[in-house]
């Protein structure tokens, strides 16, 4: 059992895990370090403060330093870096109030997050050229926006933060084009998803470049222009959402495994190749339930469920972190889109599988009943087994709809098995025959076939 703890990263999984292991044994000496100022914050939300839903940047934080440092009893060290981990020596250097000292640790949790990815794109560092994936980057659009009030907006990326920007700019007044290099929007989610929300953009206003290659920004001093390889258009505010990577520089000098994908490998507690360091969020590696092998799917939930595990096993009672399905929702204005599991029929493939799909539009409420609104839903199933792989949802409402699939996902159910699912009926809620089973009823019936 730990005597010292000590936690790199004060975000999701870092604070849940300090937070569990205080809880645990208040006699555990739990020491964190953050290099930045923000813990334990809702980087989800950081669209919804642009956008202006949210009033104050300070209503996404969860529990404030001050909490942690005086409630909960944590160690709590804000502006504070982690430059060096001894697995050796057991210590950890960090830089910090104009000092550098060593930390020693019996259990050690690296939860230094990911970072967004900045290509190499010209005029990067152009005054109104943002990325968003930390509090401070949503306060600085923010105050872009109020200061600047832009016309014309270029959101480079049509993923989860491109999608939920062009609404909050939008809402705004500003006038937006988002640029997507793929052939769709929200590529993960599979195309009968992307078109829905496609269509959707275009009706709100929003101009979409598919299949469009960026190159960068021109401006004399501020942006005033996106560029791509041929031509140019306005930009007075520039959002480049491409993805995040995971922050592993200083678990890989330390010589903590990398796995596949980029991200820390761990085992099923969340451990590294080193017995007592812990590896967990954005930055670590979890174990896909339907391929069972490791993955990196950089999510809330992940993080804060893996971070509240290692908390419990460094107490002396081991809790498994759990297995992830990459299930994600997403809004685009009017439209809820959500995914789980393996869609991609080559991905499911290249995990043994031989995929068979099945896509139905279906109301979310009893026909006779007001306000229902059209859902569509793809499943995804292994032909040999029949057992269930992935699923996507996406309409107007119903879409959370996707966790009655990430849960039989997790159960590993056949198609089958999910079709005869006695799921609620009542006409304000669903029709007789949920979509999500009528999806299953078509599917089994190909399997059959």
């Amino acid at each position: 059992m730990s005597d010292t703890f000590v936690v790199v990263g004060g975000d999701a999984a870092g604070m849940s895990a300090a937070s569990k292991a205080k809880r645990e044994n208040p006699a555990l000496d739990v020491v964190v370090f953050e290099q930045g100022e923000w813990v334990s914050y809702a980087a989800c939300g950081m669209p919804y403060y642009v956008k202006g839903d949210v009033e104050d940047l300070d209503d996404l934080v969860a529990v404030t330093p001050e909490e942690f440092r005086d409630e909960r009893d944590v160690d709590l060290r804000t502006g504070h870096e982690v430059v060096d981990i001894d697995p050796a020596a057991e210590t950890v250097t960090v830089e910090g109030d104009g000092e550098t000292f060593d930390q020693p640790y019996d259990d050690l949790l690296v939860a230094t997050g990911a970072s967004a990815i900045e290509p190499p794109f010209d005029g990067l560092d152009l005054d109104g050229v943002f990325t968003i994936h930390d509090m401070d980057e949503a306060d600085a659009i923010e105050g872009y926006v109020t200061e600047h009030s832009p016309d014309s907006a270029a959101i480079v990326g049509g993923g989860y933060v491109g999608i939920e920007m062009a609404e909050a700019l939008s809402a705004r007044g500003v006038d937006v084009s988002l640029y997507e290099m793929l052939p769709h929007v929200l590529q993960p989610f599979g195309d009968a998803v992307a078109e829905v929300v496609e269509d959707h953009l275009r009706e709100q206003g929003v101009e979409l470049h598919l299949d469009t290659a960026v190159s960068g920004f021109e401006g004399s001093e501020r942006v005033d222009r996106v560029t791509l390889d041929d031509e140019s258009h306005p930009a007075d505010i520039a959002i480049v959402g491409v993805g995040v990577e995971s922050n592993t520089d200083l678990a890989a000098d330390a010589g903590i495994d990398l796995g596949d994908t980029g991200a820390i490998a761990t085992d099923e507690f969340g451990r590294t190749n080193y017995e007592n360091i812990y590896a967990a969020g954005d930055c670590a590696e979890a174990r896909h339930v339907v391929t069972g092998e490791p993955d990196h799917v950089p999510l809330a939930l992940t993080a804060n469920r893996a971070g509240r595990a290692i908390g419990q096993t460094v107490t002396g009672d081991p809790e498994p972190v759990g297995g992830i399905a990459g299930t994600a929702i997403v809004k685009a204005f009017d439209r809820g889109a959500a995914r789980t599991g393996i869609l991609d029929e080559e991905r499911a493939r290249n995990a043994g599988f031989d995929p068979v799909s099945a896509t139905v539009t279906a109301s979310t409420r009893a026909h006779y009943y007001p306000d229902g609104a059209e859902l569509t839903v793809t499943l995804v199933a292994d032909r040999d087994s029949g057992r269930l792989l992935g699923g996507s949802v996406v309409g107007a409402e119903g879409a959370k709809r996707i966790d009655t699939v990430a849960t039989a996902l997790t159960a590993g159910m056949t198609v089958t098995e999910l079709r005869n699912a006695d799921l609620a009926y009542a006409p304000p809620f669903s029709p007789v025959w949920d979509p999500i089973l009528t999806a299953a009823k078509v599917l089994d019936g190909q399997l059959d076939g």
